[in-house]
């Protein structure tokens, strides 16, 4: 059972309807978030904002839900999009299902909606695939690039191939690390044009978004799949484009598990680029 079902089946007795628009997304609607409608009614008028959450490979549905009952909290609903491995060792296929997302996102139910982005670890590869559809028809895709009003990104897997091997490594059958780290290493090197020349074409997306919404990153320094000089260059060169950016750094913490290292720094962060964005603040602690 996927994570997104597991979570419906969670959530369904906390005031949470769960409704699954496709194998991989899952959409969340909290009857608790209407209490802070009036408040968003008179920022965004009838339209209650939408979190995209994009999880890390092999999130447990305790996990996600927490982050979900922040939003809720926040007086959004949220769209939950499990990222597959198919798709990162292939990414033709993550941009084939970056197209169908974009017409979910186009659907008379969210088409008037304004947008959150929160991508975690491989979930990050998952939006730059929805950046690169973006970027390749700029005027079909500008209202939704406008609709997107913050972007959040925890755990962005920078830096060498040998970074997402052990990823995947570590993500995907632990017991045999090593073994599929050389095994996705080989991989790469021999469907190069496919996937490692289309990872560097996915930073280079991110480097030159056609989301210009402010953006923050959570990130540490010890984490094995991650760059943290990296994600500082990237940050320092939306800075320069001129976008808003906010970095949270630790010298240790966990890949994806910054918030459970982290609680209060996390979640007061997480309040305050909320809070520049109109977005109704955290007052309950997780």
């Amino acid at each position: 059972m996927s994570t997104a079902a597991m979570l419906a089946r969670t959530v369904m007795s906390l005031g949470i309807t769960a409704q699954r628009l496709s194998k991989n997304v899952t959409f969340y609607i909290s009857e608790s978030s209407s209490l802070v409608l009036d408040r968003q009614t008179q920022i965004y008028g009838e339209s209650k904002p939408l979190m995209l959450l994009l999880p890390w490979l092999g999130s447990r549905p305790q996990a996600v839900q927490k982050y979900c009952d922040i939003y809720f909290r926040a007086g959004c609903d949220v769209l939950v999009v499990e990222s597959e491995v198919k798709n990162f060792l292939w990414p033709q296929w993550g941009l084939n299902e970056g197209l169908k997302l974009l017409e979910v996102l186009h659907s008379e139910r969210f088409i008037s909606r304004p947008l959150l982005v929160h991508a975690f670890s491989i979930g990050g590869f998952t939006y730059s695939q929805l950046l690169f559809q973006m970027s390749r028809d700029k005027q079909k895709y500008q209202a939704l690039t406008q609709r997107i009003k913050g972007q959040i990104f925890d755990s962005l897997v920078v830096g060498s191939l040998e970074m997402m091997a052990i990823g995947l490594g570590k993500t995907v059958y632990p017991r045999l690390e090593t073994l599929l780290k050389n095994a996705a290493l080989a991989y790469f090197s021999i469907f190069r044009h496919q996937t490692a020349d289309h990872f560097d074409l996915c930073i280079d997306t991110f480097r030159n978004s056609p989301v210009r919404a402010p953006a923050l990153f959570f990130f540490c320094e010890n984490d094995p799949m991650s760059d943290y000089l990296a994600i500082e260059e990237l940050i320092g060169h939306l800075h320069n484009q001129g976008i808003e950016v906010t970095g949270k750094k630790w010298e240790e913490s966990t890949h994806a598990g910054h918030l459970k290292r982290h609680e209060q720094e996390y979640l007061t962060t997480l309040n305050t680029f909320l809070h520049s964005l109109h977005i109704v603040p955290l007052k309950a602690k997780m």
